[in-house]
């Protein structure tokens, strides 16, 4: 296996991009929100996406895996946005080829379930994206939030990104059945602020994580991860998906991290603020706080039992709630513990 870390090129206006649903196919049951997305992919971003056919489609893990392999391998197609996650992606990772992909890389966005592809890629030594769902971020309300097509952008076509606080959040979006999901925004309520721990230092690293349920299953199966050894001195992401783990089951999936060494080896954390209440885009702010707060008391258990020294940020808009800003996976990113700032650096070369 080749290990040296690969530079993802540039996506440029006027480029075709894959849309693929490697997991969930949502499209195939709310296609008036996909078909949204993919105008304004053309209209706000002067992309030209291209849909597979499994896109809109409920397939088999190997019919998935060969849209994926055939996007990486069509030198038209300049990047990957996954439409959504689901919870069954890891049964098609043992079809993936990484040949097309580390002849031509190019930008993979995805999170959640899409953990698995990006685990995969890293272990390839191919960086990717973590976001962009273009079901959640894209499709639904009057227009993708700024934020998000902020961020978006940069990692697209390559710049240094500073995460925003957002002034305010929400859980979820309107359902995607329902005629608001194509021109409201979901209800909203005040964001609180980042929570920082550990030293005053700055740390900057490459990226590898995801979310914490699906990584549990990639470390179960342990078909793509690195030795632990690889892994030092970088940032470590973590968010937790609409299934709301209990703060004691984040507890338990953490401790497995840190005893398999891994807490240990990165030198900062950057934990995705949670949903807390998968039916409601606007729960009670004072249960919402509290139980948030369960949730960083038990992240911070586990890194005082298994690496104190790190440098701890938490409740990051990069998960599950909305906005969310996306990140550069396997790529660097600066945790900054002294200014309390959190820098998403997206390395794209240019093409010519």
């Amino acid at each position: 296996m080749n290990d040296a870390w690969l530079t993802l090129r540039e996506v440029r206006a006027g480029d075709r991009v894959a849309v693929l649903s490697p997991s969930w196919a949502a499209p195939a049951h709310y296609p008036q929100v996909h078909e949204q997305a993919m105008d304004r992919l053309r209209e706000r971003l002067g992309l030209e996406p291209v849909e597979f056919p499994t896109t809109r489609r409920t397939t088999t893990p190997r019919e998935r895996a060969a849209d994926v392999n055939a996007a990486f391998a069509d030198p038209s197609i300049r990047a990957i946005l996954s439409t959504i996650g689901g919870d069954d992606q890891i049964t098609m990772t043992p079809y993936l080829d990484a040949r097309p992909v580390r002849a031509d890389p190019k930008p993979f966005l995805g999170f959640s379930d899409n953990t698995n592809l990006l685990s995969w890629l890293a272990y390839h030594r191919v960086p990717a994206v973590h976001g962009g769902s273009t079901q959640i971020s894209i499709g639904p309300g009057p227009a993708p939030h700024p934020l998000h097509l902020d961020s978006l952008r940069l990692a697209l076509s390559g710049g240094d990104h500073v995460l925003e606080v957002p002034t305010q959040i929400s859980e979820v979006g309107h359902r995607w059945d329902h005629p608001r999901a194509l021109t409201d925004r979901p209800e909203s309520y005040p964001a609180e602020p980042w929570s920082w721990a550990g030293p005053s230092r700055a740390v900057t690293g490459r990226l590898w994580g995801g979310c914490l349920e699906i990584l549990s299953w990639v470390l179960a199966v342990g078909r793509f991860v690195r030795p632990v050894e690889e892994y030092q001195g970088g940032v470590l992401l973590l968010e937790t998906s609409e299934e709301l783990p209990s703060p004691h089951e984040v507890y338990r999936m953490l401790r497995l991290l840190g005893e398999r060494g891994l807490l240990a080896a990165f030198d900062a954390l950057v934990w995705g603020r949670p949903i807390v209440d998968d039916e409601r885009m606007v729960p009670d702010p004072v249960v919402a706080s509290r139980a948030r707060a369960a949730y960083r008391e038990q992240v911070l258990r586990a890194v005082a039992e298994y690496h104190e020294d790190m440098v701890v940020v938490q409740d990051v808009d990069c998960g599950h709630t909305l906005p969310q800003h996306l990140l550069p996976f396997g790529e660097q990113i600066t945790v900054d513990g002294v200014n309390q700032r959190v820098t998403a650096h997206f390395r794209r070369a240019p093409r010519p």
